[in-house]
């Protein structure tokens, strides 16, 4: 039997609650069911600006260990190199104001007009090493993470774990990048439980939702913890032993189900489904 996560060890991503939360309500919102530690989703830092988020996480004694989601490569940026390098020292600005220990990347997928695949994974492993120059000095680590191969076109052109570790390999900047571990996108990897004890010291964040048996859509219909068919138990005792010591970080993006739902009642569940974590 696996270990059971404490309270203290949980992290709620305010993701989960986004659509019916402004920042200072997910912050409050948390506080007030126990959780001590958040992941920060750009969009709601945006609505508040820097300054008052900064101010709102002082005052709701929620720390935040992460902000997401930076996009390497993006159809509206991906041909200017001189925005892209703005927005992402920006990006990398605003967590270090924000306090946040990592910022967690994914790459981007194909342009609509592109097949080449192989070309953007260099694209990728080029863009990294731009970022990490911009990251040195910040404090800040970044955590590639990871997605569904279903999603390869549109969101992340790297789909397992393998191909980030050996992206690591090759840069050869562990004092800078890390991964982000999201059981969402890569349980069903039959190696797994290889490439986690692999990345070892790499670990910076762990990601956990479920997958629902029928999922009506392939990114925004995550289940709760428990619902679904995903191992999230097993997938920790994993990274455990694999030597992570980060927080459980619970994000669900559920567009049909859990983003209709009062936020209370979504943290409260999610509380309660730490047995599953």
């Amino acid at each position: 039997m696996y270990s059971s996560v404490s309270l203290i060890e949980l992290c709620i991503h305010q993701v989960c609650v986004w659509k019916q939360s402004s920042f200072v309500e997910s912050l409050d919102c948390f506080a007030r069911n126990g959780v001590t530690s958040t992941a920060l989703w750009k969009p709601l830092v945006d609505d508040a600006g820097v300054k008052q988020a900064k101010k709102n996480l002082r005052d709701s004694g929620v720390s935040a260990i992460s902000m997401c989601p930076l996009v390497l490569l993006e159809p509206q940026n991906e041909h200017d190199s001189v925005l892209r390098a703005k927005q992402h020292l920006q990006f990398l600005e605003d967590a270090a104001e924000l306090e946040v220990k990592s910022v967690i990347v994914i790459t981007g997928g194909l342009s609509p007009e592109s097949r080449d695949l192989n070309g953007q994974r260099q694209k990728v492993l080029e863009e990294l090493e731009l970022l990490i120059g911009q990251a040195e000095g910040t404090g800040l680590k970044l955590a590639i993470e990871p997605l569904h191969p279903m999603v390869c076109g549109t969101r992340s052109v790297i789909s397992s774990l393998s191909e980030a570790n050996d992206i690591l390999d090759k840069l050869k900047r562990d004092d800078v990048m890390g991964i982000a571990v999201d059981t969402y996108a890569l349980w069903w990897d039959a190696r797994l439980k290889e490439e986690i004890q692999r990345a070892g010291s790499r670990l910076l964040n762990f990601h956990v939702s479920d997958w629902l048996y029928e999922t009506r859509d392939i990114r925004l219909d995550r289940g709760m913890p428990g619902d679904g068919q995903i191992d999230n138990a097993l997938i920790r005792s994993w990274m455990r032993e694999a030597g992570y010591k980060g927080p459980v970080e619970v994000e669900i993006l559920s567009a049909m189900d859990w983003w209709k739902k009062p936020a209370d009642t979504v943290v409260r569940k999610i509380c309660e489904r730490i047995s599953f974590l």
